[in-house]
């Protein structure tokens, strides 16, 4: 893929993404930063949706683990669907219905101020590393494509992403992110489908030609039921995509704010349910392409890596017509920055909110002065988090900055649950003490399991664990039931 062909798609992409963002923000106010006015269409929500809960590393991720997991990954989609029917019919009920901004609002309506402080700081840590990392992979690909080639340091990259997403989400904050998001889903179902329909043709073969093949391939495997200690196990996939959506959508603060920008209760129910069937189509078509990609690979008889290298590496690289190249460059960079932005959004809301006093007791300026502080505060530990990943990343660091990431939701999920079922009180000092407790204890449970539970390992379920030993020590020190003000 030439140098031109990477810088056009760039610029084309960069610019469509500053019109839109403009377009959407005209006339926003401080509020409308942080709730997009709750004016959204619910059918533009949902579309917004499927893009809000795929990544850039999604994007070169999912297609590449066909090789090892083959059409597995559907089984903890199908757990996705349950998850996004208790978020539709308990979560945005409660949300809607208390009027947050912010969803750890729920926690000092329910509990105190220790308590959302405490949900907010672990959303914070949790998403500015996640989004910080998803961030970093995707300029390590820009990296290798176009910025090596001008001996142009990484530094310039990081911090030129990050100065775009700062610039297209400080004024819209919400509203931007949401047609922002929406453009990213459009923009990513068409490279996914003319992906397939290119590859397809460089095999000598029709659209039906291929599904054929992948249909009849190894590769297409979906259910796994042979080995209940395997990680790719069905029902370990199933139950856990559904506590991992529950956690990781309906108590994320940069997931649910597209949908509570949403008119209605009603209209977010909507949309949350529509996505979630466009989101199984999309996964579907990104795993379809993955198979094809390795049959084409075996085709040609090309030995290059699997994984995360395949999609990029096949696309630009492996004699596809350029127009496939362009389509994975498009798709990559509208999945980083729309993420990235949502990201940005998403922190500076609950760090102004919920982290920072007095903040509902600002007037409409100093609020948007304030947010603006935090606005750009957050794009700077971005960047200085993003740096930091290029300066000692290994694969065993990532790995373990998502598994820090993923243990951070299971307090929050604990927590939440133990709001929504029970009525009891708890004293305000064992929150945060039990909020870090529990992941400890199941990262102590998770690194033993092998040894103490007979070979078994754990998988995504050990957020379930997580979530559970924290409702296990809330009810331990509770006391009594809740005041009148908690009663919701």
């Amino acid at each position: 893929m030439s140098t031109l062909s990477i810088i056009l798609t760039l610029a084309g992409y960069v610019a469509l993404l500053f019109i839109v963002a403009w377009l959407a923000s005209r006339h926003s106010s401080a509020a409308s930063f942080f709730t997009g006015g709750r004016t959204t269409p619910h059918a533009v929500a949902a579309i917004a949706m499927v893009g809000a809960a795929m990544s850039g590393v999604t994007y070169i991720s999912v297609p590449g683990m066909v090789a090892t997991s083959h059409f597995g990954y559907l089984q903890t989609t199908m757990g996705f669907i349950v998850g996004y029917m208790i978020i539709a019919y308990m979560l945005i009920p409660l949300y809607y219905r208390l009027g947050v901004v912010s969803l750890y609002e729920y926690l000092d309506h329910r509990f105190n101020i220790v308590a959302q402080r405490t949900g907010a700081w672990f959303f914070f840590i949790s998403k500015i590393l996640a989004a910080s990392l998803r961030a970093y992979v995707i300029c390590e690909v820009l990296q290798t494509l176009l910025f090596d080639r001008y001996d142009i340091p990484f530094v310039v990259n990081a911090a030129i992403m990050i100065a775009l997403v700062w610039l297209y989400t400080r004024h819209g904050g919400v509203r931007s992110v949401v047609w922002v998001e929406m453009m990213k889903s459009i923009i990513m179902l068409l490279s996914i489908v003319l992906c397939i329909f290119y590859v397809a043709q460089a095999l000598g073969w029709s659209v039906v030609e291929a599904f054929t093949a992948v249909r009849e391939s190894d590769y297409s495997q979906l259910l796994f039921f042979d080995d209940p200690l395997s990680t790719n196990y069905f029902w370990k996939q199933f139950i856990s995509g559904i506590f991992l959506v529950v956690a990781m959508t309906g108590l994320d603060q940069d997931m649910m704010q597209t949908v509570l920008s949403c008119r209605t209760g009603a209209d977010a129910k909507r949309s949350m349910m529509h996505s979630i069937a466009l989101q199984t189509i999309v996964i579907t078509l990104f795993l379809g392409l993955g198979a094809l990609l390795y049959i084409y690979v075996d085709h040609r008889g090309l030995t290059i890596a699997q994984g995360d290298d395949l999609f990029g590496h096949v696309a630009t690289s492996c004699g596809l017509p350029t127009i496939v190249g362009v389509l994975f460059l498009l798709g990559l960079v509208a999945s980083t920055y729309s993420s990235a932005g949502s990201a940005l959004t998403a922190l500076t809301t609950s760090f102004t909110l919920d982290i920072l006093p007095h903040s509902h007791e600002l007037d409409e300026r100093h609020l948007a002065r304030r947010r603006r502080s935090v606005h750009v505060g957050v794009a700077c530990a971005m960047l200085c988090a993003m740096l930091l990943f290029e300066r000692f990343s290994s694969s065993g660091v990532i790995n373990l900055i998502f598994t820090m990431a993923s243990y951070t939701y299971g307090p929050l999920l604990g927590l939440f649950s133990f709001g929504i079922i029970t009525r009891r009180e708890v004293p305000s000092a064992a929150i945060p003490i039990l909020s870090i407790a529990s992941p400890l204890i199941c990262y102590i449970i998770a690194s033993n399991s092998e040894a103490w539970l007979g070979g078994y390992k754990f998988s995504y379920e050990i957020l379930i664990l997580n979530g559970a030993i924290m409702m296990l020590g809330l009810g331990i020190l509770s006391k009594g039931r809740a005041n009148k003000r908690a009663q919701i």
